[in-house]
Formats: structure tokens, sequence, C-alpha cells
């Protein structure tokens, strides 16, 4: 719904240049398409005239960078049908010790790729592959079946394939780091390996503090990453067992970067603390902005801090589903872990769409629906599904479908009178309908049907059908 600047909370109190920053510095694989997306009414290739725009301006003004997204972006306040607010939470990047080779302190491996990994639609020399939709194994020349899941892998499934990156402590370790994404590596002599999401095998995620919650472990209102990795680490085998309720597995690749760079994103782009967020990349194009307000935990577990900042969609995860729907990326380490762990608050959102996307101009132009049917005519022509549970006909007042083996004869008498003109039965029938003999079983409809085609043979004179003249006899 369209809303005014003036109407979005803590709006004109941004810190409007740093968004600018973060908006402009991810605006170059925008501007750089050359290949319009096969809707042109898309929001993909609407954001290149704001990013073009910004790519020529130079900003250092506070008001100045308010100013520019007010002229080129009208807000839209978004959410899903029936609800207010949206959901956040927050995902960092952690910072965790392991080695190059396996010794007896670090025995987790982190793989690469398999080779034998296939996603439906995707060649196998993509950087990397998406984190939904169908995954295969290769068995022989032709056949695909699933790709294992977490605990064939942990079993040692693809063990000894050479696609070791690295070594962890525990499985802990490594589902966390599965689950952000994204991770630096201490190494024993002081360098450091960053690995970054590559592909999944498949399977949809699990969020294991959710089963905690439904076994009554851990109360909902305490749930945070915190308590998830203090009771794995107090019960190492029902640790095991929680981790395998979550199938999927995620593969990472070796990436470049030093300890200075942020971790990388799905749009490609390296991402800013505090605003880059994740969003469902079903719905949503890399590079909009949301403005993101409400109060979050931020100063401690109690706190209800104010948040009122614009960010901007440049990741994704597999959790992140929905219109209103975002993953807040605050930075790496366990500082950064701590903060985001305590996110699962709900937040109001509004996305800031190209003017060249103004939805009252364009809702001019859109066809309207057929028009509702009267009252009258829903009621002679009930939408009854014959197939539904009778238990459920029975709660909504209505008589199941007949099923009786009784004669012909007996079926039709149970069939409601209907009036000529389409009124219930209890209506007085004219001196017609009343002397209409009683109609087919099948005929429970008040709708008048043609006469039958007369069947004539050669020479002869007309005779009723053969199926109407078996009617007659049952009548």
């Amino acid at each position: 719904m369209p809303v005014a600047w003036a109407d979005i909370a803590g709006w004109r109190g941004d810190d409007h240049l740093q968004a600018y920053k973060a908006f402009r510095r991810r605006c170059k694989p925008i501007s750089a398409q050359r290949k319009p997306p096969s809707d042109p009414k898309a929001l993909g290739i609407s954001l290149r005239d704001p990013c073009r725009a910004a790519k020529a301006l130079d900003i250092s003004d506070d008001a100045k960078a308010r100013e520019f997204f007010e002229q080129h972006f009208l807000p839209l306040r978004i959410s899903r049908l029936g609800e207010g607010e949206g959901f956040v939470t927050g995902y960092y990047e952690p910072v965790i010790k392991g080695s190059r080779t396996q010794t007896d302190v670090y025995t987790v491996p982190v793989y690469r790729r398999p080779s034998n990994l296939f996603v439906r639609g995707f060649k196998q020399s993509a950087n990397s592959l998406p984190n939904k939709g169908e995954v295969f194994r290769k068995i022989g020349r032709r056949k695909l079946v699933p790709y294992y899941d977490r605990a064939e892998v942990e079993d040692g499934a693809i063990a000894g394939r050479g696609l070791e990156i690295c070594w962890l402590k525990n499985q802990t370790d490594l589902l966390f780091t599965q689950i952000q994404g994204s991770a630096r590596v201490r190494l024993e002599d002081g360098s450091t390996v960053r690995i970054n999401y590559d592909a999944h095998n498949g399977y949809p995620y699990t969020p294991v503090g959710r089963v905690l919650i439904d076994r009554g472990i851990i109360p909902k209102e305490q749930m945070s990453m915190q308590k998830i990795r203090e009771w794995m680490e107090q019960n190492p085998d029902g640790a095991r067992e929680l981790r395998r309720q979550n199938r999927s597995y995620v593969f990472f690749r070796e990436v470049q970067l030093s300890d200075k760079d942020e971790a990388v994103g799905a749009q490609g782009v390296p991402l800013t603390p505090g605003r880059s967020i994740a969003v469902d990349k079903a719905l949503h194009v890399y590079g909009t902005p949301f403005f993101i307000e409400g109060e979050l935990p931020i100063e401690s577990e109690q706190s209800k801090t104010p948040f009122r900042r614009l960010m901007v969609a440049q990741d994704t995860g597999s959790a992140i589903t929905g219109p209103a729907r975002a993953d807040i990326y605050l930075g790496a380490g366990a500082d950064a872990g701590r903060v985001s762990g305590r996110f699962r608050h709900s937040m109001r959102f509004a996305m800031l769409v190209p003017k060249s996307l103004d939805p009252v101009a364009r809702g001019r132009k859109m066809p309207l629906p057929d028009p509702r049917p009267s009252e009258k005519i829903a009621k002679l022509f009930p939408q009854i599904d014959p197939l539904k549970d009778p238990r459920e006909n029975q709660r909504n007042g209505l008589k199941p479908p007949e099923t009786s083996a009784a004669p012909a004869s007996e079926r039709a008498a149970k069939v409601p009178e209907v009036a000529k003109d389409g009124a219930p039965a209890g209506a007085q029938p004219s001196a017609a309908v009343a002397q209409a003999p009683t109609p087919h079983t099948a005929l429970t409809k008040a709708v008048p049907l043609p006469e039958a085609r007369p069947n004539i043979k050669p020479g002869g004179e007309a005779r009723p059908h053969r199926h109407y003249r078996r009617y007659r006899r049952e009548q």
C-alpha cells in the first residue's frame, strides 16, 4: 500500500548518507545489465534508472542523500496478507578455528561441492548453485537419485574424495557455519581461510531451534543461537540426533578475501554490516531498498533498542521466505553473533520502488476482475464439491452425495422438487411443473434441458433414444 514519507516512523532520523553509499556501491551489477528480463515491467530493469543517477552523483551530505531517495523512489508498506508487520532475524560471519589438514583436534571436514551433484536447470560449471530446487547425484551414466542427506554425509558418504577445504573441531561449528552461509577459518599458522556458500544437497532446511521449542527443551521466548550451542555442547548424543533432524547440508567454496573484506552475498558484492539484508529471492530483486522500523534487543537480551534504518537487499537464504521477511547482516565475529542470535522480532517494512513503477498510476490502467455474482445467483447455483468429506458436509449443513444402490425410481423420488423459475422446494409449483414426470436423478439443478434428439431409422418413424426407453422402463 502506498505510504507518505512523513508517515514512515524514523525516516528523517536515519543516516541516509550511509544508506546512499551502500546503495551506490551495490549498483554496479545493476547498471551493467545489458539483457533486460523477459518481463519489461520487472523491478530489476527499473532499478537501473536510480542506479545510473546515483553513479553520476557524488553526494556527501545527509540531507541530499535523503532527497535522492525521495526523488527516485516511492515507499510501499508491505506485509503478508492478513498481517500488519513483517519479521526479521539476524545473521553474521562466524570466526572459527580450523586446520588445513586433519588432526586429532580438527576432525570435521568442510566439503566443497561434489562433482556428482546436479541441480535441475543449472550447469555444473556455475559459480554457485541456488539454495532451493531439486538436487540429484548420478549413478552410472543416466540414473539420477536424490543426493545424500546430512546423516549420510556425516557418516562418510563422500569422504576420501579430496573434497575437504579444511577441518573444524566439531560438527556444531560446521552446522552454524552452514546456517550463516560463510565463515572465516583461523588456521594454526595465523592465516585465514574464507569460505562462502556454493551449493546444497536439495533437502529443505529444518531449524534446529524450532525442534527444541517443539520438544519443550528451550522456551520460545528464550530461544537464541547461544542457547542452541550451549545445549548441544552439554548433550553431545542429543546434538547428533538434533542435527540430523535438519537433512539439509551445505557445500562451500574458498574465496580470495582478506581479513578486512566483508562476506560476499548472493548478489555477488560484499555485504555492509547493519545495511545489508537477505530477502526472498523468489519475490524480491537484489538492490531494492527497504526501510525497516521497530524495536530490537541490541544492547542486551531484554533491551528494546529503536531500529529505524534504510537497508539494501543483497543476499538470500533458504529460511527467508515471504514479502516482509529479512535477515539482517551484522558483520563478523562473536559480538555480531551474540546480537544477531537474539533477533526474532516483528517489524514494519516499507519497500522503495522506482518511480517508473508508480503503483497508483499503473492501477488506473489495470483491468478489473469480473463482477461478483449476486446473492440470488449464488444461492441458485451453489459451488458444492460432491467429493467432500461427509463430515465436512455435515458441519456445513450440506447433505453428502447420494451413493445408495436403491432402484432408480426410489432415488428419483428423493430428489427435491424445484420450481419452474428456480425457486427452492416449498414454493407453489405451476400446473405444468406439477404434471411433469419426475426428473432423472442426475438433473438436480433447475436448468431446462433441450428435447432429446430423435433416433430415426432409415424408412422408419422417430423413436425415443435407447437410454430414454430404458429410463421409462425403470420408472
